[in-house]
C-alpha cells in the first residue's frame, strides 16, 4: 500500500513539473511575439502536438527542451526550473525578428534569402 502512495505522490511530483514546464514555453512563446504556429515549425512540432503542450494535455520531452533551448536561445535553468534569465544572452530585436519573418515564408524563398546571405558573407570577407 506504501509504494502504491509514493507512485502518486512521484506521478503528483511530475505533472505539476510538467504543468509548470509547459506554462514556461507559453510564457517563452509569448516573449518571442510568435504565434502557436510559428513557435512550433521552429521547433520541428505540429500545431496540435505543441497547443496540447500549452493545454498541458502533453509532456514536455527532452528532445523538446533541447530544441526550444538551442532555436529560441532559451536558458535551459529558466525552462526546467522557473529560475534565472528567459534567455541565454540577451537577443538581438533585428534577429528576432528576422527569424519570426523568415519562419512565415514559403520553403523556396526561404532558401533564396539563404543564397543571398552567403553572396553577402562571401561580398564581406572578400572571398
Amino acid at each position: 500500500m506504501k509504494s502504491m502512495d509514493i507512485q502518486k505522490d512521484t506521478e503528483n511530483t511530475q505533472d505539476a513539473f510538467d504543468t509548470s514546464i509547459n506554462a514556461r514555453l507559453k510564457q517563452i512563446r509569448l516573449a518571442l511575439k510568435l504565434t502557436q504556429a510559428q513557435f512550433c515549425k521552429g521547433i520541428f512540432l505540429t500545431s496540435g502536438h505543441y497547443a496540447g503542450i500549452e493545454l498541458g494535455n502533453r509532456r514536455v520531452n527532452e528532445r523538446i527542451i533541447r530544441l526550444v533551448t538551442t532555436i529560441y536561445g532559451v536558458s535551459e535553468t529558466f525552462l526546467r526550473t522557473g529560475t534565472g534569465d528567459m534567455f541565454n544572452n540577451a537577443a538581438d530585436p533585428r534577429l528576432e525578428r528576422l527569424i519570426r519573418i523568415f519562419q512565415e515564408l514559403p520553403p523556396d524563398f526561404q532558401d533564396y534569402i539563404l543564397q543571398q546571405i552567403d553572396q553577402l558573407k562571401k561580398l564581406h570577407h572578400g572571398a
